[in-house]
């Protein structure tokens, strides 16, 4: 996939439309697609315009048809566009479908468990795609957010949007805006720290959990970097596997609190918290 930068001028499009440089930081095809989606909402192009073709998209951007595809795949899975073969592809609305009314916000144990089901089977196969299709714009990306983790919680952070931030760049480097349409809904709010925040784990387990995610985040980088699909797939795999244990033992101690539910006696939520991960 060529995903190089080329300063690109600014050239209209249709009437006084123009785009902006893109920057090899970030998704070049996310890049793209905000702009588009800017032009759009700007009525620039009016419903049923067809948009200019992907020859020309690629000759404005200086990126490849597959950048170009995939920006427009992100514009399909908004309601914005329509294609249709040997016709094109037309504004079909001017704002953004509201697919998500709610940020999923996970607060106590059993929530956490639900979003802990969709993403460790989601995020495996994420990672695994990302090893063989990341280009160095998404290492860059990784990278970066990998730092910011480590730096947060070196200041005693819970890095909850770091985190978040890692995650996302793995699911950048799919290139897939299919993987991107069910993990953007989840947002930092899905990263389970409710405990943490809570101030119910002793401070330096926290601090001790906190850096063996970011040993977990490491060994997904490195798979990822080298390119190997089935080290980074078994990677974040194992990553699920502490909060899984953790949040199981709380939403089994807080069921046996409750004065309706027989009371267990399953592993406690400090010995989750201790167990080894690999």
């Amino acid at each position: 996939m060529d995903q190089r930068q080329a300063p690109i001028d600014t050239t209209a499009l249709a009437g006084d439309v123009e785009f902006q440089r893109i920057s090899p930081q970030e998704s070049l095809s996310r890049q793209i697609a905000r702009q588009l989606e800017s032009t759009i909402a700007e009525g620039r192009f009016a419903i049923g315009e067809k948009l200019p073709t992907e020859t020309r998209l690629c000759d404005l951007f200086g990126v490849s048809r597959t950048v170009v595809r995939e920006a427009i795949a992100l514009l399909r899975s908004q309601g914005l566009v329509e294609t249709q073969r040997g016709i094109g592809t037309r504004v079909a609305r001017l704002t953004p479908r509201e697919r998500q009314r709610h940020q999923i916000r996970a607060t106590t144990a059993a929530e956490i468990l639900m979003v802990l089901e969709l993403r460790s089977s989601l995020e495996p196969r994420a990672a695994a795609l990302a090893a063989e299709r990341r280009t160095p714009a998404d290492l860059d990306a990784l990278h970066a957010a990998h730092h910011a983790f480590r730096r947060a919680c070196e200041t005693g952070r819970q890095a909850r949007d770091e985190d978040y931030r890692f995650h996302k760049a793995v699911i950048d480097a799919t290139h897939n805006p299919c993987f991107l349409a069910i993990y953007e809904p989840l947002n930092e709010g899905s990263i389970p720290r409710a405990k943490l925040l809570k101030g119910e784990m002793d401070l330096i387990a926290v601090g001790d959990y906190l850096e063996r995610i970011a040993l977990e985040h490491e060994a997904v980088l490195e798979a990822i970097e080298v390119q190997r699909p089935e080290a980074a797939f078994t990677a974040m795999r194992r990553h699920f596997d502490r909060p899984h244990a953790m949040y199981s033992a709380l939403a089994a101690e807080a069921d046996a609190n409750t004065p309706s539910a027989p009371r267990g006696d399953g592993a406690s939520a400090a010995q989750a918290w201790s167990r080894p991960g690999r």
